[in-house]
């Protein structure tokens, strides 16, 4: 791997920072367990390995704070390298053999394993890995003593250390000057506006956060697709709203921004009032949910705020969450800052903590105008919650 947290120090104070939560949850051991991650990587290991295995292998760490690889003797060579574990064992034909070995010595009580039916970076442990790991254990006591690594994982993939913060850098691909003088009429989504942010994004040496067939998402209009789409053929014209959805990976982690602007017709020198009063109410609900946050709230409680803002204004609510949690990959797991909607189980009532990033993105719809959407990237610190980047709070007007 050639992202940021394949460097050995980032790596150094994930595993660190692992070991206290367990201590925290009282949870004995931990086990993440992988094989050929080249075919299926498990969404946590980039944490705490940041190498490809081939063989069966585990992590392992406890509360105690030991922390061991058992791994095949052909990719030992690596977790001996990286320095953060005590003890690398290395087999050759049986992975079971030094498993049931190591859980001997240690005698946990609990084994948490990554699986989750509730947060998706912490279900990484296949089906079939499922069914070996109760084969390898079927007649030891271990078998018996496996929970979910839920709580581990999210912990860790939400709880951004200072190096982390560090690497997270919300850019806007290209700056927003040179796409206002990119953008005007007769423009199509895809040839033009939705091209030219590619390019900008490739000329930066930089990826999308997502796949670039649909990042940027450029709508423009009251009558092109909302959501996870790609530009499409819809031409910009007097009186769009033109909407942008998009984020870079930066240092192995996404950015996750929306901006819009508004296509001035012929006389106009503002936007109508019922663009003017919509974009309003959007910014109102971003600075009213980012107000609120701060840690021990949960995410159905900022949702509320964010949503109360969008219907006391008389507009439908919008049916997503008003956000979700940012890293290294751009909806990365955990809590959501949205209702307790049956599609979104649990992960509401998670509470928000010091060194969580969220993108928060109420928005609506605005008749004959189009989608008025907009989205910022935010850090939960001690004294609450702070922008990682200048919002867009006035509305950006384009000569038709």
């Amino acid at each position: 791997m050639t992202d940021a947290l394949s460097d050995s120090t980032l790596v150094r104070e994930k595993v660190a920072q692992a070991i206290s939560i367990l201590q925290e949850k009282e949870i004995d051991l931990w086990l993440t367990f992988v094989r050929e991650t080249s075919a299926v990587r498990d969404p946590v290991l980039p944490y705490i390995y940041g190498h490809d295995v081939t063989w069966q292998s585990a992590f392992i760490f406890t509360r105690g704070g030991q922390r061991t690889v058992i791994i095949g003797h052909f990719d030992a060579e690596n977790p001996r390298r990286l320095g953060a574990y005590d003890e690398v064992i290395p087999y050759h034909e049986a992975f079971s053999e030094p498993l049931r070995a190591v859980l001997a010595r240690l005698d946990p009580k609990q084994i948490a394993v990554n699986f989750s039916t509730d947060d998706s970076h912490a279900d990484g442990l296949t089906h079939g890995m499922f069914l070996l790991l109760h084969q390898y254990l079927a007649d030891t006591p271990y078998l018996d003593r496996l929970v979910t690594a839920e709580s581990i994982v999210t912990a860790l993939r939400g709880r951004k250390t200072p190096a982390e913060v560090e690497q997270i850098t919300p850019r806007l691909p290209p700056p927003m000057a040179s796409l206002r003088a990119y953008v005007h009429a007769d423009r199509y989504d895809r040839k033009g506006i939705g091209a030219f942010i590619l390019q900008q994004v490739d000329e930066l040496g930089l990826e999308t956060s997502w796949e670039p067939s649909s990042c940027p998402a450029v709508n423009s209009g009251p009558d092109t697709p909302i959501g996870h789409a790609g530009p499409t053929e819809t031409v910009v014209v007097p009186g769009h709203l033109v909407h942008f959805d998009f984020g870079v990976r930066q240092n192995g982690y996404s950015s996750d921004i929306q901006r819009v602007v508004y296509v001035l017709r012929p006389g106009e020198t503002a936007a109508p009032e019922p663009v003017q009063r919509a974009f309003a109410t959007v910014v109102a609900a971003i600075q009213a949910a980012v107000a609120a946050m701060r840690p021990g709230m949960t995410g159905a409680e900022v949702d509320a705020v964010a949503r109360k803002v969008i219907t006391d204004a008389g507009y439908p609510e919008y049916k997503y969450a008003t956000g979700h949690h940012l890293g290294r990959a751009c909806h990365d797991g955990g809590g959501v800052l949205g209702p307790r909607w049956e599609r979104y189980g649990k992960t509401p009532d998670y509470p928000l903590e010091v060194g969580h990033i969220y993108a928060v993105e109420p928005g609506l719809f605005v008749p004959d105008y189009g989608y008025m959407g907009l989205e910022e990237d935010v850090l939960v610190t001690e004294e609450g919650t702070i922008f990682l980047g200048a919002p867009q709070t006035e509305l950006i007007l384009i000569q038709g």
